[in-house]
């Protein structure tokens, strides 16, 4: 079965992708859900006519994600967290944490878009990885201290 999707899926596509799916996760999960569309002729026409319009509009949001990327490449931010004598946290450091670190930096990023690459438990610096864009991505360098 092939759908359109209405908007960003993790591990399936991006908004406004035709992917082919399975017929009962189509019909069971993404139809019901008002996830996808069905991708017949008339949907696909009017998904052309639709992208026709937005070219404009995607080229600046492609343009305001590479800047947003850049800027984050050059910032280092700070994660404040309670920890032991031999840096091991109570607790992990959360895709949420690092939202608001950023944020309190002045830069508004989505705590969806985040994603780590393996928990945060000790003090240290890691890397964690923000899609932006589903041509861009960027690195976001964390150091994780003690409060």
């Amino acid at each position: 079965m092939e759908v359109i999707l209405i908007q960003d899926l993790a591990n399936l596509g991006f908004k406004n992708d035709i992917v082919k799916v399975r017929d009962g996760y189509g019909r069971n999960y993404l139809l019901p859900q008002k996830l996808a569309i069905i991708a017949n002729e008339a949907n696909k026409k009017q998904l052309a006519e639709n992208l026709k319009q937005q070219a404009h509009k995607l080229a600046k949001q492609l343009a305001d994600a590479e800047a947003l990327a850049a800027k984050l490449a050059e910032t280092v931010i700070e994660v404040k967290a309670k920890a032991n004598e031999d840096g091991k946290i109570f607790g992990t450091v959360t895709t949420a944490n690092i939202a608001d670190a950023l944020a309190a930096q002045e830069i508004n990023i989505d705590k969806k878009v985040i994603t780590l690459v393996e928990p945060i438990k000790q003090l240290g610096e890691y890397t964690a990885q923000a899609r932006l864009h589903r041509e861009v991505k960027a690195d976001i360098k964390l150091n994780v201290v003690a409060e």
